[in-house]
């Protein structure tokens, strides 16, 4: 696994062998903090080449609930149509409240939600995706 992005807020990495974007947050973010990962995250997906049809694992454990203004953020940035669209989506997060938050943000039909990052990994690698 080779590390793209590593940040005090959160890591990013791209595991070519398995397409699979792998990133982990590590605390709460602003709207403005939401902004600066948005620009990241997208120039580094096109600088390692990746395309729709990829893998999501989203480790929210060290982060949890995030406050409202960074909500509004994520859906203005990264929402429906702003990011290359992935073939499945593994959230991990044991807090109930982030789960309801993720439900209520994320509605894709190829998103599971897991309290462990090793299962939630089995998963996404299951079945063979077919490119969106």
């Amino acid at each position: 696994m080779r590390a793209v992005e590593v940040s005090l807020m959160y890591d990013i990495y791209f595991r070519h062998d398995i397409n699979l974007l792998d990133i982990s947050w590590h605390g709460l973010f602003s709207g403005e903090s939401v902004a600066a990962y948005a620009r990241d995250v997208k120039r580094r997906f096109v600088a390692e080449g990746f395309s729709p049809g990829y893998r999501l694992r989203m480790d929210m454990r060290r982060s949890l609930v995030q406050p409202q203004d960074a909500v509004a953020a994520f859906r203005e940035h990264l929402g429906e149509g702003l990011f290359p669209r992935a073939s499945r989506i593994a959230i991990v997060t044991p807090s109930a409240i982030a789960k309801l938050q993720v439900r209520r943000e994320m509605t894709q039909s190829y998103l599971r939600i897991f309290t462990d990052a090793e299962e939630a990994f089995v998963w996404l690698m299951e079945a063979q995706p077919a490119v969106a």
